[in-house]
């Protein structure tokens, strides 16, 4: 038996899978809040490139993949499939642990997938510097890769919580040549009025949303580009699920359960997305369970309502329907600053709506337990956003132990958490608190949503 699966370069994925022809029913479609009727593709050209609003809306299955992008690719791609036989024997589990190891790339996480593709098309448009908003700093860090190999500037809007704990993504971003600015910041009106009522905010992702698309809106040459939660992002993604499906295959196996944290959903529907097309298409050897794995201080799917809501604070973005937290959630500082989002993306929200999608939560305190476990026994220190997946492996492991089960489990390791250490030593030395956010909250924020979607006349 093999540790590690790998791919030749030449059966890297040629297409990307877009799932919007798959799903159970039709996507709800994006609102212009300003008409209070369905987004029009010009309506998002202002800070969008042309390609990736076409690629949004596409009813095709299979967006081809430009050769640039594919050069880009191949410094890491394809990544490799690891058997966590270590794991397994710690836990005296009968259930088979395979992890995608996205950590490999120049970043060292999953975000660059869609980084370059971004990039690449911004620059074939004739666009000059993109804005952007990052949370723990994987996606501003991949950005700031992606525009480097393009040849664009970079502004990137880090939630400033993050930015005071994890200096070393600032450094990392600022080192491939982007402009970082902690968030809220004095750059945009949004940031100024929000540091007028309260100069200690410690910011949160649906903030520097706001930012970095007031910038990309009020510049020339200028446009946006989003880390996670649209399909166009998630579709690029989904080269990790396809070469898993191809891994599984060398291995002789194929998921009974597969595993991913949830922030805005990237990472999870970049490795599930292309199983789930096999088990909708009727290829699927077996039924497979689909589990996002969430914080209890963020728990947009888990606890939150599926309703049309802003994916910014300002409410500068179209109105989409996800599962939502209310765009004016402010999260507590919790150290996975990249699942710190009140939304899930249309596309997974609508799959949990049905059903095919699980979700469970778990506090910061005992993720780092199974984080810590996970690298006492393969070795890895993953970043504290993957940590969350591998708490719901462990106990899907210790379930098939207790049933005797031979299950196969699959999750992304989505990141490495080597410029997370910080969120390390506070766990070591007892100083993480388990955050969970206050039911009371959720239902203040729904209903100010509520009474704000009738008055735009959007009906929930």
């Amino acid at each position: 038996m093999n540790k590690k699966i790998l791919l030749p370069e030449e059966e890297l994925p040629k297409q990307w899978y877009n799932i919007l022809p798959d799903l159970p029913e039709p996507l709800p479609p994006p609102i212009n809040p300003s008409t209070g009727k369905p987004l029009s593709p010009s309506d998002l050209e202002p800070i969008f490139a042309k390609e990736l609003i076409k690629q949004e809306m596409s009813s095709e299955r299979w967006i081809p993949i430009p050769d640039e992008v594919l050069e880009v690719y191949r410094i890491w791609r394809p990544t490799p499939l690891i058997r966590a036989t270590r794991l397994e024997k710690y836990l005296k589990t009968p259930a088979k642990i395979y992890y995608k190891y996205e950590g490999v790339s120049p970043p060292g996480s999953h975000k660059p997938n869609t980084a370059v593709a971004q990039a690449y098309y911004n620059m074939k448009e004739g666009v000059e510097r993109l804005t952007t908003e990052t949370g723990a700093g994987q996606w501003g860090s991949a950005l700031a890769f992606a525009t480097k190999m393009f040849g664009l500037k970079l502004t990137v809007y880090m939630v400033k919580i993050s930015y005071q704990q994890k200096p070393y993504r600032a450094i990392l971003m600022k080192t491939w040549g982007a402009d970082v600015t902690p968030s809220p910041s004095t750059r945009t009106r949004v940031g100024r009025a929000i540091l007028e009522k309260d100069p200690d905010n410690p910011g949160s992702l649906g903030i520097a949303i706001s930012e970095a698309v007031e910038d990309a809106a009020t510049h020339e040459n200028t446009k946006y580009s989003l880390g996670s939660v649209l399909n166009h992002v998630l579709m690029h993604q989904t080269v990790i699920g396809l070469e898993a499906v191809k891994q599984m295959e060398i291995a002789g196996d194929f998921p009974d359960v597969v595993i991913g944290c949830v922030g805005g959903g990237s990472n999870f529907a970049g490795l599930s997305y292309p199983f789930y097309q096999l088990v909708v298409s009727g290829k699927a050897p077996k039924k497979v369970r689909f589990v996002a794995v969430e914080p209890t201080a963020s728990p947009s799917m888990t606890k939150g309502v599926y309703t049309y809501d802003f994916g910014d604070t300002a409410q500068l973005t179209p109105l989409l329907k996800m599962y939502t937290l209310g765009h004016d959630f402010i999260p507590p500082p919790i150290h996975a600053g990249g699942l710190r989002y009140h939304g899930a993306a249309p596309t997974l929200s609508l799959l949990k709506k049905h059903g095919i999608f699980e979700s469970v939560a778990y506090n910061q305190v005992e993720v780092f337990e199974a984080a810590l476990t996970f690298a006492r026994t393969e070795g890895i220190v993953v970043a504290p956003e993957t940590a969350h997946a591998v708490k719901a492996v462990i106990d899907e492991a210790v379930k098939a132990k207790e049933s005797g089960e031979e299950k196969v489990i699959l999750f992304n390791l989505s990141g490495h958490g080597l410029l997370d250490l910080a969120a390390y030593r506070d766990f070591l030395e007892g100083k993480l608190p388990a955050y969970e956010y206050p039911e009371e909250k959720i239902r203040e924020s729904m209903e100010r949503l509520e009474g704000m979607l009738r008055e735009l006349g959007v009906k929930a």
